[in-house]
């Protein structure tokens, strides 16, 4: 937590307050259905809060930006970027029911009303996101095809709408097989732990701004 705090220092009484029932809540679920490997738990802040929140170092969503989370899991990286941007419209999409109802009991107790999950493949889904994030769900082609038809044209930010993927270890090949703008952001830029090194938010510009 005070890792979180060290780079997040903005964070509201809320916010943190939010945040810190997080290790709570996941240990209280993660009993009773498996979302983060159990040897991983007390890593909670370090391996996955902190984690999703390099995507805000990378980009700060302006208000009624609407984001899908496709393979949420627990609800990493969309909880606490639903946390950090309460402005922000936020899916949460999984295909395993247990894990959406892990999703919407911690949502319901962190009072998260920006966030609404569902159990459903990416590819059904016929809304359009401005952004869709995913952490390591994939290969980055498969999950390209997942949900490159699901992106509005409509982009605001300073980054072009499309795919914001945390991913680590070798990237390179699979960047080579998306037939659009790919940039690999190195998460160490922001974040010195170790943990971090060889990690990246690959972003994927399916509509060119």
């Amino acid at each position: 937590m005070d890792i979180l705090l060290d780079y997040f220092p903005t964070l509201t009484d809320r916010q943190i307050q939010q945040i810190k029932r997080l290790q709570e809540l996941y240990s209280f679920w993660n009993k009773q259905i498996n979302v983060i490997s159990r040897k991983d738990i007390c890593n909670l802040y370090l391996h996955h809060v902190l984690h999703s929140l390099s995507i805000a170092k990378l980009i700060l969503f302006k208000d009624q930006t609407s984001i899908l989370d496709v393979g949420s899991g627990g609800g990493f990286p969309g909880i606490p970027l639903a946390i950090l941007f309460p402005c922000v419209n936020f899916h949460l999409v999984d295909t395993i029911g247990r894990k959406i109802k892990v999703i919407q009991a911690i949502a319901k107790e962190l009072e998260l009303s920006n966030v609404k999950s569902t159990q459903i493949h990416a590819e059904q889904l016929n809304d359009k996101y401005d952004f869709i994030l995913g952490r390591s769900v994939s290969t980055l082609p498969i999950f390209y095809n997942w949900v490159k038809k699901i992106v509005s044209p409509d982009s605001t930010h300073d980054f072009a709408n499309g795919i914001l993927y945390l991913k680590g270890g070798d990237i390179w090949d699979e960047i080579k097989k998306i037939p659009r703008q790919v940039v690999a952001y190195p998460i160490h830029t922001w974040f010195e732990e170790e943990y971090f090194s060889e990690k990246y938010i690959i972003h994927v510009s399916v509509f060119i701004k």
